[in-house]
């Protein structure tokens, strides 16, 4: 493994009994044994640990985004795709029961044509705060770039098939003023076939909102059905006098939607949930060479651009035609 904070690496490498860790990217991934990698570091410092594993051609689970600035994010897909390196992204969502059924559903037509979406996604302050702290360059933070992507990539999946042509959006700030960012922002895609998704994501909830972290609902109308998904986990609640310790350690709540953490959650010593199932299923996709939910990297590319298209599209005050490019991204924003 390879950290470059040593005192945290060698903490969590006496916690997993790492063979061998080190500051150096480089030096890890030149020892014979490594065949695969695994970035998980914070978004902003994506493209260095993803550049030296593309130049090897190594297969990657990358923690999304391949990169937060849109140019950074076409650079690394073209020496991901030229290096032959099956690099896909970590979007938990598509591992979790309610979405691998979802997906069955709309896939097996039993909404006939989806003519409509909606979807909205809320999360605690507590969640781009703590991006804020730990970001090179906040003003890439925005609730579209960070939060808004988990939606839209599962949407998009959902909608497989569908290519969007159009979005118009709006965003209002006032609580993250002081961040340099966005409350919230809400948009329209319009699709080439005339479907319409209306989509929100909201990341100003008051700190002691139950989720940790997620909530999202989802509704969809086909010509012959319709599915809703409601994933605020209101189904186990848990309150108590006595503040208690969420999934994530800095958190206290004295009321929690439990389960609601997104990666999963820690019970009898082990992470149980749909992280657990990514990483796996990724093992899977490396030693056994079958097809795994996974986002691409290509469709990790493709979700940036779609969130920034948005946060455009708010800040000009314009419909934003699709698709569009990086290069169109950093020339208009």
């Amino acid at each position: 493994m390879c950290d470059i904070d040593e005192g945290a690496e060698k903490k969590l490498a006496e916690d997993t009994g790492a063979d061998f860790f080190t500051t150096d990217i480089d030096e890890l991934l030149d020892r014979s044994e490594v065949n695969a990698a695994i970035i998980a570091t914070d978004a902003s410092t994506h493209v260095a640990p993803v550049r030296a594993a593309a130049e090897r051609g190594l297969p990657m689970l990358v923690e999304k985004p391949l990169a937060t600035g849109a140019r950074e994010s076409a650079e690394l897909l073209s020496l991901i795709e030229r290096n032959g390196s099956d690099t896909v992204i970590g979007y938990t969502q598509r591992f979790r029961r309610r979405f691998l059924v979802a997906k069955e559903k709309v896939g097996a037509g039993e909404l006939g044509d989806v003519t409509t979406v909606v979807s909205l996604a809320f999360l605690n302050s507590l969640t781009p705060i703590g991006v804020f702290q730990a970001a090179e360059d906040p003003r890439q933070m925005t609730p579209m770039v960070i939060s808004g992507t988990h939606t839209l990539d599962i949407c998009m999946w959902l909608l497989a098939g569908k290519k969007p042509a159009e979005v118009y959006a709006r965003s209002v700030a006032k609580a993250f003023v002081p961040y340099g960012t966005k409350d919230a922002t809400m948009g329209v895609f319009t699709f080439e076939d005339g479907t319409i998704w209306n989509m929100c994501i909201n990341w100003a909830l008051p700190s002691l909102w139950p989720p940790t972290v997620y909530s999202l609902e989802i509704g969809i109308v086909g010509t012959d059905g319709v599915l809703t998904i409601d994933d605020t986990q209101r189904d186990l609640v848990l309150a108590s006098d006595t503040p208690h310790t969420t999934q994530r350690p800095t958190e206290r709540k004295s009321v929690s939607f439990l389960t609601s953490y997104p990666p999963g959650d820690i019970a009898l010593g082990q992470l149980w949930g749909p992280m657990r199932e990514e990483t796996n299923s990724w093992l899977a996709r490396i030693y056994m060479g079958i097809d795994t939910p996974h986002t691409t990297a290509a469709e990790g590319h493709e979700n940036l651009l779609l969130t920034m298209a948005m946060d455009l599209s708010a800040a000009n005050g314009d419909v934003v035609k699709l698709p569009i490019t990086a290069e169109e991204i950093e020339g208009r924003g």
